[in-house]
C-alpha cells in the first residue's frame, strides 16, 4: 500500500465537493465553524470553488469537479482533503479522473463518506492509497469535537490507535442545531455489536475494503471494477470487507451480496462487517440481519453486524486498505488499525 504523509500540526486542510455542495444557510453556517473550529486546532483550511453550489445534486459539472479535485490533488501544501458532503453522483467524477497520471503523484489523505466511496474505493483497488472512512467536514463544527471526529485525526497522524465501540448512536438523522452544535448527535439509542451466527466471540483480521454500498454496487463489471486484480494481490493478508448501507429494500440487499458472492469478490475474506443501515426497507417481512444469512450464510465466515459504521453516528474511522482487527464479544466492539 502507499500510505500518504502523516498530517501535521500546520498543514494545509483543502475541502472540495466532487458529489453534492453545501447551500442551505444552516449548513453553511456549519462548514463555517467547522473551518474555524480545524483552524483552531492548528490547521490551515482552503476551499474549493464549488463547496457552497448546487444544482440538481450536483456542485457542478463532473467535469469542473473533476478538476478541483485535481487542484488539491495536486498541490503540495494540502495534505488532507476533507469532503463537504455525500450525495448522488460521485460516479460522474471518474470519467474525468486520469488514473494513470495519479498513479505517478505522491499519495493523500482523503477523509469522507457515502456518496465519497466513489473516490476512496477507486483510489484503494486501483491505486492502492489509503484513506479515511469517516465524517466529512461540516461535522466538525460540534463544540467539543466527538470522540469519533478526534480518532480520525489521530489515525491521519500515524497514531498507533484502538476505537473502542460506542455506548450511544443516533437513531434519527443528524439534527441541524447550528445554535447547539455540541448537539449535533442525537445520541439515544443503545450500541449493541452483533455476531450474527451467534458466536461468543468474533476476531478478525485482515486488509479493509469496502465503503457505502449502495455506491460500491455501481461500479461492479465497468471498467473501474479491480476488485478481483486487488483481492489476488494481497490475497495473503485475506480480506474484511466493512459495508455502509444507506438506503435499501431486504431484496436489493439480497441481490447485491448474491452477485458479490458469485462474482468472487468475496474470495479470501476473513469477515464481513455491516454497520447500522440508515434506510432499510424489510420487504416480504425479511429482516436486514435474516437477508445477509439467507445471502452469505453459506461463505462460512464471521458476520457482524450493528457496527459503528457509517451513516448513524457516531462512526468509527476506517482506514481503507489497512490491515483492521475487529473484535465482537458481549455487544461490545473493538477495532484496531495496523499500518501495514
Amino acid at each position: 500500500m502507499r500510505y500518504p504523509e502523516n498530517l501535521k500540526i500546520g498543514d494545509t486542510i483543502g475541502i472540495c465537493a466532487p458529489s453534492c455542495g453545501i447551500v442551505d444557510a444552516d449548513k453553511q453556517i456549519k462548514l463555517d465553524k467547522a473551518i474555524k473550529q480545524l483552524t483552531e486546532l492548528g490547521y490551515k483550511v482552503i476551499e474549493t470553488e464549488s463547496v457552497r453550489t448546487e444544482f440538481k445534486g450536483r456542485s457542478a459539472s463532473a467535469k469542473k469537479r473533476a478538476e478541483e479535485f485535481i487542484e488539491l490533488y495536486k498541490n503540495p501544501e494540502v495534505k488532507l482533503i476533507l469532503f463537504a458532503t455525500g450525495g448522488d453522483f460521485l460516479c460522474e467524477v471518474l470519467d474525468y479522473l486520469n488514473f494513470d497520471e495519479l498513479k505517478i503523484l505522491p499519495p493523500k489523505w482523503m477523509q469522507g463518506y457515502s456518496d465519497i466511496t466513489g473516490i476512496e474505493f477507486m483510489f484503494n483497488t486501483i491505486l492502492e492509497i489509503p484513506s479515511i472512512y469517516s465524517q466529512t467536514v461540516k461535522d466538525y463544527a460540534m463544540r467539543p469535537l466527538h470522540e469519533s471526529l478526534i480518532n480520525p485525526l489521530k489515525l491521519l497522524s500515524g497514531e498507533k490507535l484502538v476505537q473502542n465501540s460506542f455506548d450511544l448512536y443516533e437513531k434519527e438523522w443528524f439534527t441541524e442545531d447550528v445554535d447547539n452544535p455540541n448537539y449535533l448527535y442525537n445520541l439515544t439509542e443503545k450500541v449493541s455489536w452483533n455476531n450474527l451466527k451467534g458466536e461468543d466471540k468474533i476476531e478478525i483480521e485482515g486488509r479493509a475494503i469496502g465503503g457505502c454500498l449502495d455506491c460500491i454496487q455501481s461500479f461492479f463489471a465497468t471498467k473501474y471494477d479491480n476488485i478481483l486484480n486487488y483481492i489476488e494481490k494481497y490475497k495473503d493478508d485475506g480480506f474484511v470487507w466493512y459495508f455502509d448501507v444507506f438506503e435499501m429494500s431486504t431484496p436489493m440487499l439480497y441481490r447485491v451480496l448474491w452477485q458479490m458472492k458469485n462474482a468472487g469478490y468475496f474470495k479470501y475474506t476473513n469477515g464481513i462487517v455491516f454497520g447500522r443501515p440508515l434506510f432499510i426497507r424489510d420487504d416480504y417481512g425479511i429482516s436486514f440481519n435474516e437477508t445477509i444469512l439467507d445471502a452469505i450464510k453459506d461463505l462460512n465466515i464471521p458476520i457482524i453486524t450493528d457496527a459503528d459504521i457509517g451513516h448513524r453516528a457516531p462512526q468509527m474511522a476506517i482506514t481503507n486498505g489497512a490491515i483492521l482487527k475487529f473484535i465482537s464479544e458481549k455487544g461490545k466492539g473493538r477495532l484496531e488499525t495496523l499500518w501495514k
